[in-house]
């Protein structure tokens, strides 16, 4: 059955594996990874060419739950778009025509706007550019810095109630400021540390179930799914969110952590076959 998703990819090259996952991540309502079951993307991927493929920014731009991300996708379209001749400029415009109309993300659907707007103009992929490292880039910081606050928790400088509050601190000067794939590999490395105490753990869990549906959803099948987290840590997992979600929430989570879980086993069934 032909997506109307898939048609912008189409337009600059067939769709590879990468774009066709991408799709797959739209339908699933998740955010993006860069192969099922494994890191989320971020906007380095895209802007550095560890994401190079056409068809894949395409639909990276269109279904990215990640507004860093969405936007990320669309500067290296806009940079080719600015260096094809006129007369083959056309597949850009509908492309971006695509993506203004259909981008999940608003901030995606303006800057494709601009760009049409402005006939793919050099200073107006710069204006987006330096946009985007503007907001990324002291998120980042803030980030770097909430690291050396893991660390001395680690050491048992401070104390949990001051973790907890610098953790809450962290979100609130991070949230929709910094790529959400790596906000969750900080999350994901506290759950596993064997440095952090549980009960910090268990507070870090119940803050993040009063989180967002798509955010809480990606945080806490990653724990679920995770084969470095402690069982008594996922045990308690699962009873704190069935007694705080409605049934349709935990349905959905429960299915979810099924899918990741399916990911890792097809992941590791080669290497189990190799020394069975």
């Amino acid at each position: 059955m032909d997506s109307p998703i898939a048609q912008p990819a189409a337009a600059l090259a067939r769709p590879r594996d990468l774009a066709s996952h991408f799709m797959e991540c739209g339908a699933l309502n998740t955010n993006l990874s860069l192969a099922p079951g494994e890191r989320l993307v971020i906007t380095d991927d895209l802007l550095d060419g560890t994401v190079g493929d056409m068809a894949a920014m395409s639909m990276a731009a269109i279904v990215a739950r990640d507004a860093m991300v969405a936007r990320a996708a669309i500067l290296p379209l806009g940079i080719a778009a600015s260096k094809v001749k006129n007369k083959d400029r056309a597949k850009y415009e509908r492309l971006f025509a695509l993506i203004e109309e259909t981008a999940f993300d608003s901030g995606a659907r303006e800057s494709a706007e601009a760009l049409i707007h402005a006939s793919f103009r050099e200073n107006q992929i710069k204006e987006l550019a330096a946009e985007l490292g503007g907001t990324v880039g002291p998120a980042r910081q803030r980030y770097r810095a909430f690291l050396e606050v893991v660390k001395l928790l680690a050491e048992r400088k401070i104390s949990e109630p001051l973790f907890l509050e610098e953790f809450l601190d962290f979100t609130r000067a991070v949230a929709g400021k910094l790529d959400f794939g790596i906000y969750a590999l900080c999350i994901d490395r506290m759950f596993v540390s064997e440095r952090i105490p549980v009960m910090v753990k268990v507070s870090l869990l119940r803050e993040i179930c009063k989180y967002p549906p798509l955010v809480r959803k990606e945080l806490i099948t990653n724990l679920l799914s995770s084969p470095k987290v402690e069982p008594e840590l996922i045990r308690f997992a699962r009873q704190e969110v069935a007694g705080m979600l409605t049934r349709d929430q935990l349905t959905e989570i429960f299915l979810f952590t099924t899918l990741k879980l399916a990911w890792a086993a097809q992941r590791q069934g080669p290497a189990t076959r190799l020394h069975s």
